[in-house]
């Protein structure tokens, strides 16, 4: 079969347009670059690029980095959602949306490794294994791109709800996948409260 045609050309990597701070959306209206919906889409490119580092510290864990490839598609996905603003504006061409089916799959995947897991009884620290370390790193970072875009929607922007699901269930699997990660490796480690007093 033939190869799809690219929704995205690169020709050139730098274009001078942005040296004064502005930038175009993806429905290419031009805005400056710190736009809360521009800083909402650089916190999930963020979240991505984090999600990258997780997965070069998984070691011997398929099933977590078939998951996190999938999720670094979907970031992508959802990072086109972001830039390209709702309008009831007829459009010649269709923006690509996140769907409720994107985060169906994360809910599913929440259950199945939750599952394997014993219920906490305390809260844990954001350590363990290097893998663990970098999934709940990975998670706060979600946090911040989940704060963005409900600051962008609070401000009377049109944010997709399916956008602010995803983040919000991402947050929830990278949590639990931090403690899968764990799981080999000695477990949680647990918060102490005034342990360290």
């Amino acid at each position: 079969t033939a190869a799809p045609d690219p929704v995205v050309r690169l020709t050139k990597i730098y274009t001078r347009t942005g040296d004064k701070g502005a930038t175009r959306l993806g429905d290419m209206s031009e805005t400056v670059k710190h736009d809360p919906r521009v800083a909402a889409y650089g916190d999930v490119d963020e979240t991505n690029a984090v999600l990258g580092l997780a997965r070069s510290a998984l070691g011997d864990a398929p099933e977590l980095d078939a998951s996190l490839a999938r999720i670094q598609n979907d970031l992508f996905d959802l990072g086109a959602d972001l830039c390209v603003p709702e309008t009831d504006e007829p459009r010649d061409w269709q923006p690509l949306r996140m769907t409720a089916a994107q985060t169906e799959r994360l809910e599913g995947e929440i259950d199945a490794l939750n599952a394997r897991l014993n219920p906490l009884e305390s809260f844990i620290l954001p350590a363990g294994s290097e893998a663990a370390a970098r999934l709940h790193h990975a998670r706060t970072v979600c946090r911040r791109a989940e704060r963005s875009t409900t600051a962008l929607a609070a401000s009377g922007a049109a944010v997709s709800p399916a956008v602010l699901t995803y983040l919000n269930r991402l947050s929830d699997l990278l949590f639990v996948m931090a403690r899968i990660a764990n799981l080999e490796s000695g477990g949680d480690v647990l918060w102490v409260p005034g342990g360290e007093r």
